[in-house]
């Protein structure tokens, strides 16, 4: 979905959803409509993980309850890594939070196919229109999740190791080619003048490769078992870790390095990475965990020039991080919950998410200055046009096969970057694959 700020001017504030009389229905269906305050104190349980790190679960919650004084919701951590394990086992077992989060749409699916998700389509109804991501949780014409955030992919640049290399930093019209060339000579300027960084960093995950593969290539997709629209994205990022451009796949795994830690303190001058990281690098910057040096965001390189450029709408990709009911709730919370929900979709909830520098899924003028008025965001003109103008195209379409098919394209992109199959087999043997063990299912 594109995100612009013109386009947001003039949106309308989310009006609060009227909320339903929680004895009316049962807990799989949606309709209330009666305020949840007028029952009483209530408590709802929240699911998140990484506490201290990750602190828009407290934030919201304590924004929506200084809205809300009668409705109080409390995080349960989780583990980041294991979270989609961990949250199965607990729907399972009976004790899972009020409200869980739906980390990213490959396992949305394995949710609601499982009955695991409240009917939420009249908070929908309410929040639609600005809330970005929203349509991925919608089957068969009801929705499951109310997305709070909307997480694009950046191109993250060290303007001071640009300076450094005497490379002229991103203008937003760069292609796949251009960003090849720059990280090559980046590595060469930087050597020179007798520093170790490289021109860029790739992390280990495949999103890195595939994601872009199928945002920017005409007509991929990946519910069609057809790989073959990886093979360029594949050719580029061996290359560079042949030029020594980027630090080669076996290094990084090897020895465990993190994003983090390769842009943040200077290892590499380019980084391509999801939004969440401006938040997580202005605290690392702040806490002293990162290097202080001048960055900045520029659009993600393109497949051609006809996306390219401050007077196009480049393509990226990224899924919406959205919020569910657990369909075991006590029915005397659904209103609350309901109305939890409806918050951060609504602009005070984004408003307070872009306070810490989360991109959040509700679009408007207001929050996009709230955003650029959080301390350490950049704000040049570039970093602003990358916020707000994109096309974000799904990395995980919603289906019964992306879960699996997901799986095996993880291990096309191990073998492939590892050098222990050519391009062409791991994507023969992938294709295999889907077709034998998941889109036959």
């Amino acid at each position: 979905m594109k995100r612009s700020i013109l386009t947001a001017i003039g949106l309308a504030v989310v009006v609060p959803l009227a909320v339903a009389s929680c004895s009316s229905s049962p807990a799989t269906t949606s309709s209330t409509t009666e305020s949840a305050t007028a029952a009483g104190p209530v408590t709802l349980s929240l699911a998140g993980w990484s506490l201290k790190t990750t602190p828009e679960f407290q934030a919201l919650a304590d924004a929506f309850h200084a809205a809300n004084p009668s409705i109080t919701v409390v995080p349960k951590e989780y583990d980041a890594t294991n979270y989609d394990t961990q949250m199965t086992a607990d729907l399972a077992a009976g004790s899972a939070p009020d409200i869980y989060v739906q980390k990213n749409l490959k396992n949305f699916a394995t949710y609601q196919i499982g009955g695991q998700l409240l009917d939420v389509s009249d908070v929908a109804t309410e929040v639609g229109g600005d809330v970005s991501g929203l349509s991925g949780y919608k089957v068969d014409g009801k929705t499951y999740a109310i997305p709070y955030r909307q997480d694009s992919w950046y191109l993250y640049y060290n303007k001071d190791l640009f300076d450094a290399a005497k490379v002229a930093v991103p203008d937003g019209s760069w292609t796949w080619d251009d960003y090849a060339a720059a990280a090559e000579d980046l590595t060469s300027g930087l050597k020179t003048a007798g520093n170790e960084a490289l021109g860029t960093y790739q992390h280990t995950w495949q999103s890195t490769v595939q994601g872009l593969a199928l945002a920017q290539t005409p007509k991929a997709d990946l519910l069609s078992g057809d790989f073959s629209y990886l093979k360029p994205f594949y050719e580029r990022a061996l290359a560079l870790q042949a030029a020594g451009a980027q630090a080669d796949y076996g290094t990084v795994t090897t020895n465990n390095l993190t994003y983090q830690a390769q842009f943040g303190t200077q290892k590499s001058a380019m980084m391509i990475m999801g939004s969440w990281y401006v938040a997580t690098l202005i605290a690392q910057q702040v806490k002293g965990d990162a290097n202080t040096f001048n960055w900045g965001i520029a659009p993600v390189p393109q497949i051609d020039s006809s996306t390219a450029g401050t007077d196009n709408t480049p393509v990226t990709f990224g899924d919406p991080t959205g919020l569910g009911i657990n369909p075991a709730i006590d029915k005397s919370k659904i209103a609350a919950a309901k109305e939890f929900l409806a918050f951060v979709a609504s602009e005070d909830g984004a408003k307070t998410l872009a306070g810490i520098g989360i991109t959040p899924a509700h679009v408007s003028d207001a929050v996009t200055t709230a955003y650029f008025s959080f301390k350490g965001v950049p704000t040049d003109d570039l970093s602003k046009f990358t916020f707000g103008t994109h096309d974000t195209k799904a990395e995980n379409p919603v289906s019964k096969y992306t879960a699996g098919l997901q799986n095996v394209l993880g291990d096309l992109h191990s073998s492939v970057m590892s050098g222990s199959a050519s391009i062409d087999d791991a994507i023969k043997t992938a294709e295999d694959r889907a077709k034998n063990e998941v889109l036959n299912q």
